[in-house]
């Protein structure tokens, strides 16, 4: 895929941006690092917002980040119906911007969880999904205190009825409406997902699952 790049958007207090570049530079897509105060996503196919802790995490995960001038860009390439991933903090950061439905607010028992989980591929209409098939499932880390998801009782009927519902918790770990893990826009070019497909691309870290989802983003680039 000569020529195609990857924009990985870094906010103070991200530290998951050089796990996603060093798992697309793997398959051969450049990447570059987009600093929030910029504005110019010219020349990027893709964006990834990594995961972390955006300014702190404070007031909310992502509401901060949410108005960093970059944002109003995001906004645009989403809108243009090109690919855009959110990771953990990314996917927190794309519902307070209003590109995916819903709130993520703290786990169940108000404890942070670090650890595996077996997922369900519920979609595969999603550009993190489109390369797998429906009903597989996938084991990837989760590293999170605030990855309940919560939305009222229409936008959940929504996301199932127009197959938004992208990944489900097999044994939900964290309080999650309906066991979700991961949504997308309506048009599936804007997925958020809370477990870390970057952290599960090879041998060494258990699993290699995720490139699986990493492989369907970087075909819909």
């Amino acid at each position: 895929m000569t020529g195609v790049s990857v924009g990985i958007l870094v906010f103070p207090g991200s530290n998951c941006e050089y796990d996603v570049a060093s798992v697309l530079d793997n398959l051969g897509i450049k990447t570059k690092f987009i600093w929030h105060r910029q504005t110019d996503l010219d020349g990027v196919s893709g964006l990834v917002l990594p995961g972390g802790f955006a300014h702190g995490d404070y007031l909310r995960p992502g509401a901060i980040a949410r108005f960093s001038p970059v944002m109003t860009s995001v906004v645009e390439f989403a809108r243009s119906g090109r690919p855009v991933l959110g990771i953990c903090n990314g996917f927190q950061i794309l519902t307070e911007a209003g590109l995916l439905p819903g709130a993520l607010q703290k786990n169940a028992m108000l404890k942070f969880l670090c650890k595996e989980v077996e997922l369900e591929v519920v979609s595969a209409a999603s550009c993190a999904t489109t390369l797998i098939q429906t009903g597989k499932r996938l084991r990837l880390p989760i590293n999170h205190f605030e990855g309940n998801y919560t939305c009222d009782s229409n936008t959940l009927d929504d996301l199932e009825s127009n197959n938004q519902v992208v990944l489900r918790y097999v044994e939900n770990p964290n309080g999650s409406m309906n066991s979700i893990a991961g949504i997308s826009s309506k048009k599936g070019n804007v997925v958020g997902m809370m477990p870390h497909p970057e952290r599960a691309c090879d041998d060494l870290l258990g699993s290699v699952d995720g490139l699986e989802i990493v492989k369907s983003y970087v075909a819909n680039l």
